[in-house]
């Protein structure tokens, strides 16, 4: 897997945090933001928590939620390597 930038704040780096979307090349993905948004935390305690995070940083995670939200993904088939498999018809 190569790297790939989703947008201006949120990357994809092969084997950091399992490949998972993280914020500008840290090791704080989307996730744990809408996480800790989900468990009640205000934008201005996680901003308070982690200072290098800013509110585009929140934003830009609150937005990729939203997208994949309002977006069917069907999720591939993998086998216990992580290799895709075709469905049987």
């Amino acid at each position: 897997m190569k790297n790939i930038k989703l947008n201006k704040v949120l990357t994809v780096e092969a084997g950091k945090r399992q490949s998972k979307p993280c914020v500008r090349g840290m090791r704080i993905a989307y996730q744990d933001i809408i996480g800790w948004l989900e468990s009640g935390m205000s934008v201005e305690n996680i901003l308070n928590d982690y200072p290098e995070l800013n509110q585009r940083d929140i934003s830009a995670c609150i937005e990729l939620a939203e997208d994949k939200e309002s977006t069917d993904i069907i999720p591939e088939n993998k086998d216990n390597n992580g290799q895709s498999v075709k469905k049987p018809a």
